[in-house]
């Protein structure tokens, strides 16, 4: 196995340039800068010095960035309701799993915020449920959970880092190879950082952790055991994924990178415009430097100057950046916007209306995708706990802050029907406390849960 852990799947091998590229076209700022290089075209024959002058002068308009963040801020405007069903043990749990789903503070909801802002620009993310691992066997349930044991909690991995697997027949994964490096340095006083790669191999039952310290070509195997999710005989790796027409970088990086060329070229362009070019007219020979540096020697009869067309190439390179920019935003569902941040007037409050709605449907279906993604892992996790509970996720499909006061005024005029069905009552109730109590703390929404529910219920009444 350690002679074949590093083995990179086909598909694998020809998508991680394409990662890198997104994630650089997500993040810009210095990242994009730094690698410049790899994005700004270069000109036919153009000389090292100036190639170079235009690198450091290299700057990005970061439309997409902008769009996937939108996305994700308005998706996860108010957090999705997690509703459990069971004992107050397990309801414990999944409360303080809730809370804290990755041993690192982060909440349910703001790690699946991050995951789905990774999917939009890789296409997809991973997710690993874990259990603490130990030596010794729990004799009860009651040892476990005191022990720890029971506390399962999640790890994210992006796609540029689940190297090799393979599905079976039903389209479900028999194993996966996960490769992760970082830079360590063991004591404060060495004075070289070592790079550390390590891998996990799941499987239906075991794990294998291997690892590789420094410029050392031997890859060892530290650990090996059988998981958390072994009695259920399955993969303990979840995958967040979209569609081609929901991936937002896959749709736009071109147009991006387009439009990333265009500006810098036009921005060079009015850069150097702003510096006016001596022009020598004399037979003899000339050696003195004068202007900015930069001189053009002609002859008395000679002649020079620039093809353009009818000299507006300035004003075609404006109107196409803004074209590129209103196209960027139309193939991710965002046209009403692009018209707001280029100052547009031109469309009418119906044609907004009708854009927005598109938009919306893109949201719900976003939305879908992540609700069906938090539930399988709870699920799974549900399982292998062998907790005796109901899960369900509710919610991410309101995107208008103001709809509330609009659902207050539905859900009045549907009590007021007076329906004799106190489930109908109390799913009422619920659905709108958790709604304006998106961001309380999971107990909250549990306990407010719990007392409508004693409140109509008909052995009580």
């Amino acid at each position: 196995m350690t002679t074949t852990i590093n083995r990179e799947h086909p598909e694998y091998a020809a998508r991680k340039a394409m990662w890198k590229k997104y994630r650089d076209l997500y993040t810009g700022g210095e990242q994009l800068r730094e690698h410049a290089s790899e994005y700004l075209a270069r000109r036919h024959k153009e000389p090292n010095e100036i190639y170079a002058e235009r690198l450091s002068r290299v700057f990005y308009q970061n439309h997409i960035g902008s769009i996937v963040d939108w996305y994700a801020a308005t998706l996860m405007h108010r957090a999705p309701n997690v509703m459990f069903d069971g004992s107050g043990a397990a309801k414990q749990f999944y409360t303080g799993l809730s809370n804290n789903c990755d041993l690192k503070g982060t909440s349910l909801s703001e790690f699946f915020r991050q995951r789905f802002v990774e999917t939009l620009v890789c296409g997809s993310s991973y997710i690993v449920a874990d259990f603490p691992r130990s030596d010794n066997v729990a004799a009860t349930r009651a040892e476990e959970d005191a022990s720890g044991r029971s506390r399962a909690y999640l790890m994210s991995y992006g796609p540029d880092e689940v190297i090799n697997w393979n599905y079976d027949q039903n389209g479900e994964l028999e194993w996966v190879v996960i490769r992760t490096s970082c830079f360590q340095q063991s004591k404060v006083t060495d004075t070289k950082w070592e790079r550390d790669t390590r891998w996990i191999y799941y499987d239906r039952e075991n794990f294998q952790l291997f690892c590789k310290h420094g410029e050392s070509k031997q890859v060892e195997l530290i650990d090996e055991g059988r998981h958390g999710f072994a009695g259920l005989r399955r993969v303990p790796v979840f995958q967040l994924k979209v569609t081609d027409g929901l991936w937002l970088l896959n749709k736009s990086a071109l147009l991006q990178l387009e439009h990333f060329n265009k500006a810098n070229a036009l921005s060079w362009a009015l850069t150097m415009g702003l510096f006016a070019t001596p022009v020598i007219y004399s037979d003899r020979e000339w050696n003195q430097i004068v202007g900015e540096s930069y001189y053009i020697q002609l002859g008395p009869q000679d002649r020079f100057g620039w093809n353009e067309p009818e000299g507006k190439v300035y004003q075609i390179a404006a109107d196409n950046l803004v074209s590129l920019k209103d196209e960027i935003y139309r193939v991710c569902y965002l046209l009403s916007q692009a018209g707001a941040s280029s100052g547009s007037s031109q469309q009418s409050a119906l044609s907004k209306q009708l854009d927005f709605s598109t938009t919306e449907e893109v949201l719900r279906a976003y939305g879908d995708t992540v609700k069906n993604s938090m539930k399988e892992v709870l699920w799974a996790i549900a399982a292998a706990r062998q907790d005796e509970i109901s899960i369900d996720v509710s919610g991410l499909d309101e995107f208008d802050i103001d709809e509330f006061g609009g659902e207050l005024d539905d859900a009045k005029k549907l009590l007021e029907m007076g329906i004799g069905s106190p489930t109908l009552v109390k799913q009422v109730f619920k659905k709108l406390a958790l709604k304006y109590l998106s961001d309380a703390r999971q107990e909250i929404k549990n306990q407010v849960s719990e007392e409508i529910d004693r409140m109509h219920d008909p052995a009580q009444a």
